[in-house]
């Protein structure tokens, strides 16, 4: 099947009444000085996708080798065509917009920054490897080129939650792909992701010129490890302080506070007769928190726009084609507990609770191990499911591709249309702009 390869870049829209924002004290502005909120969803899954949101195990890189093995070079690529074509459509551009929202976070992949498994493997080597960071630097500049004075982009986040366990050398890079990107384009607003995980500014210095500084508020309370949320008086003083704590250095330094992400995860009708209710403590949380962003004026992107059901704003529907075929794969996964995002580890805890006391009892360093945040628990899930046991499941997930002809990978890649999508209604009503 012949296809044509030909990438068509759309002509230039006419500019945006806003022009290009930029920021002014602890504000970001338009060109009229008129203060700007920044209210969207990030539009994870598209160009770095990510295994809790389309349901593959593990890492993207594997999951592509393993489905190119099953489907062959010229199937493989006709799917993930279709997949790009219909993830994200002018339906959804609508739809998006209906609600009020201003701004899409537009995720690629590109180098590990994290400790976490985006890359297949427990290590941050982008901290390692100088040519990591050069590739990168070199990636933001062509972006600089092509996006240079355009008013529809509000700017430019160059790395997504970076965690340094050394603190400085991921200041040394923003210092670096500031200066390279400001030689390009002078004029958008650059974004600035705390350290370990968009949660720690503390080391940060001065404020860079035209810069916003980014915290990733998740909170414990939005999941299935976490303790329920019935808004006590504790609970809400809980969320305060995480909050204040991440944005002291915004208030320090007078700048503006963007929250990149933030949201909880949701349960479905496959969790137990109890889902309604732990929804309905999930959108209570959303609303508590969002409530602190309205009253000290935070903009925010909320995660995330579409998925499988898990967190999206709109969800692939149980009865596509896509959750057909894959849901005996998605109810594994689950049990198993091979996803990092938002698992609930309860149902292997039995099974690795002792390998956890036994390494607190025989290396008790583990307990201090960065990130400061991860219990034990954390470091064993993502060594031996997240990565382990995920690498074993490739095969499994690429086998529900086997032998599907052209119209059935259409249809799957389909699922994932707008029309075909379920509205989670709970979510988008709780968080349109009251404005619109």
């Amino acid at each position: 099947m012949s296809r044509d390869r030909t990438i068509h870049i759309p002509p230039a829209p006419a500019p945006a009444p806003s022009g290009i924002l930029k920021v002014q004290g602890n504000k970001i502005i338009d060109q009229q000085g008129n203060e700007v909120m920044l209210r969207g969803a990030g539009l994870g899954g598209h160009l770095n996708q990510e295994n809790f949101i389309t349901g593959y195990p593990g890492h993207e890189k594997y999951m592509r080798r393993a489905l190119l093995k099953v489907l062959g070079e010229e199937k493989y690529e006709f799917f993930f065509d279709k997949f790009l074509e219909y993830f994200f459509t002018e339906k959804d551009a609508k739809f998006f917009a209906s609600l009020g929202f201003n701004c899409i976070r537009y995720t690629v992949k590109t180098h590990n920054a994290k400790s976490r498994t985006d890359t297949g493997v427990h290590l941050a080597l982008f901290w390692e490897h100088k040519e990591f960071q050069d590739r990168a630097v070199a990636l933001w500049e062509e972006l600089a080129r092509r996006f240079k004075g355009n008013t529809w982009i509000a700017g430019y986040n160059p790395l997504n939650e970076p965690c340094d366990e050394e603190h400085v050398r991921v200041l040394a890079w923003y210092e670096r792909v500031e200066a390279a990107i400001r030689k390009i384009d002078p004029d958008h607003i650059l974004y600035w992701d705390g350290n370990t995980f968009a949660a720690d500014l503390s080391r940060f210095k001065d404020p860079l010129p035209n810069s916003v500084y980014a915290i990733h508020d998740y909170s414990t309370f939005g999941f299935p490890d976490g303790e329920p949320y019935k808004g006590t008086e504790d609970q809400k003083a809980k969320l305060l302080r995480s909050l204040n704590r991440k944005i002291e250095y915004q208030l320090k330094v007078g700048s503006p506070i963007w929250n990149g992400e933030w949201g909880p995860v949701y349960a479905s009708p496959d969790d137990g007769e109890d889902w309604e209710k732990i929804n309905e403590d999930r959108y209570r949380v959303l609303k508590d928190q969002l409530a602190l962003y309205e009253e000290r004026k935070i903009s925010w992107s909320i995660w995330l726009y579409k998925d499988i059901g898990f967190q999206g704003m709109v969800y692939v529907s149980p009865e596509s084609a896509w959750i057909k075929r894959l849901k005996p794969f998605l109810q594994k996964k689950k049990r198993v507990a091979a996803d990092e995002w938002g698992c609930d580890s309860k149902t292997v805890s039995h099974i690795f609770q002792p390998l956890e006391d036994w390494l607190v009892q025989e290396v008790p360093g583990i307990l201090q191990r960065y990130p400061p945040m991860w219990k034990p628990s954390v470091h064993v899930g993502r060594l031996l499911r997240n990565i382990l046991l995920s690498e074993e499941l490739y095969p499994e997930y690429a086998a529900y591709f086997k032998d599907l002809s052209f119209e059935e990978l259409d249809e799957l890649a389909a699922s994932f249309k707008f029309e075909n999508c379920v509205q989670r209604e709970g979510l988008n009503q709780a968080i349109k702009p009251k404005s619109s």
